[in-house]
């Protein structure tokens, strides 16, 4: 049974300027992104190079026990994104690292996620790992319209005969409580071989991204768009900054302009995925200005920006305590979530 996405405008008084005598009541919904750390189910699939997952280098019974264990963990994870409001998972939630549908299947009918109909948009990509993106929502509250995988097609920089295979790009137009939204999910190339060695690969990325979002706002100046997904790059490098131009302060944007609230959370010292006691906002949540309006809240306006780190998501104890608690290390299950913490954002709009 859905619950109710309903709460009191108590905790908003302040910030919204309300007077706290007129007991507005505000729908709130949760829009999150989540990097899954290589779920990939335990069969071999001769048409990809699954088995150089983690799962799949350990023996077939390890897998068996591993795989629905971080199904199940997977599932605790994004049932508790947001819900410290909302009283309920996310209602649109991008993800990425995972394996093909049957893996989201399985996500999605874990008790935990079950109770809220979780529907499933999903492409194959020609990324050479095969690994892909995806978008879960609830069908009780989104209804998709339209949905493309576009191609990220590029090659290597000292040859550039040899192609490089990477994720494609999940566009998906829909309606959230009736209203129209863009969601563009993204997971970049890595920076295998160095930052600087690859970086062209994330610029080359984010112009596509770009691309994307031109042709909504060409159809559409105001279309409330979010781009989200991990990055591999933080909100200061070249792809997110000057790419995309996105803005660390809303007063900044222009009508097709970006808004980067991972920014301003990155400078604090804030981050999503640690590597040697240095902390990044690899994964972030991008929005166009008529998200950030806020001359009235008669339809979905941003709220608020958050990166989902609760104690049960970090490294319990040893040098990495405090890290995300990755599911995989040393050829085996640790028993643990991610490698990377989820990020989400609020959408409120008056009732």
């Amino acid at each position: 049974m859905r619950k109710s996405n309903l709460i009191y405008a108590i905790i908003f008084f302040i910030s919204l300027g309300i007077n706290a005598q007129e007991k507005k009541e505000f729908k709130v919904n949760t829009i999150a992104f989540y990097n899954l750390e290589n779920l990939f189910d335990t069969e071999n699939d001769p048409d990809k190079n699954d088995e150089a997952s983690p799962l799949m280098e350990m023996s077939q019974g390890a897998r068996d026990i591993a795989y629905p264990k971080k199904v199940k963990n997977m599932a605790d994870a994004i049932a508790d994104i947001g819900s410290e409001v909302t009283k309920m998972p996310p209602a649109v939630i991008g993800v990425c690292e995972i394996e093909n549908f049957k893996v989201l299947e399985d996500l999605v009918n874990d008790p935990k996620l079950r109770p809220y109909n979780y529907g499933i948009i999903h492409y194959n990509s020609p990324d050479r790992r095969s690994i892909d993106v995806a978008l879960l929502y609830q069908k009780a509250v989104f209804k998709p319209t339209h949905s493309k995988a576009h191609e990220l097609v590029m090659f290597r920089k000292d040859d550039n005969s040899k192609r490089v295979y990477t994720r494609d790009q999940l566009h998906v137009k829909g309606l959230l409580d009736g209203e129209e939204m863009h969601f563009i999910i993204n997971h970049w190339p890595s920076r295998s071989g160095g930052e600087s060695k690859s970086r062209y690969l994330r610029v080359g990325a984010a112009k596509l991204t770009k691309k994307i979002k031109d042709s909504i706002q060409n159809e559409n100046p105001y279309a409330k768009i979010m781009i989200m997904g991990d990055f591999n790059d933080g909100p200061y490098n070249e792809s997110i900054k000057e790419v995309l131009n996105a803005k660390e302060n809303k007063e900044d944007v222009g009508l097709k302009g970006l808004y980067n609230p991972f920014e301003s959370l990155a400078k604090k010292g804030l981050g999503t995925i640690a590597w040697r006691d240095t902390w990044d906002v690899f994964d972030q949540i991008l929005m166009t200005r008529p998200l950030l309006e806020k001359d009235d809240y008669s339809d979905y306006k941003f709220y608020q920006a958050g990166i989902f780190n609760p104690f049960y998501l970090q490294n319990p104890q040893g040098r990495y305590k405090g890290y995300p608690f990755r599911a995989f290390a040393d050829g085996g299950f640790t028993g643990g979530y991610s490698d990377h913490f989820p990020v989400f954002l609020y959408l409120i709009k008056e009732k």
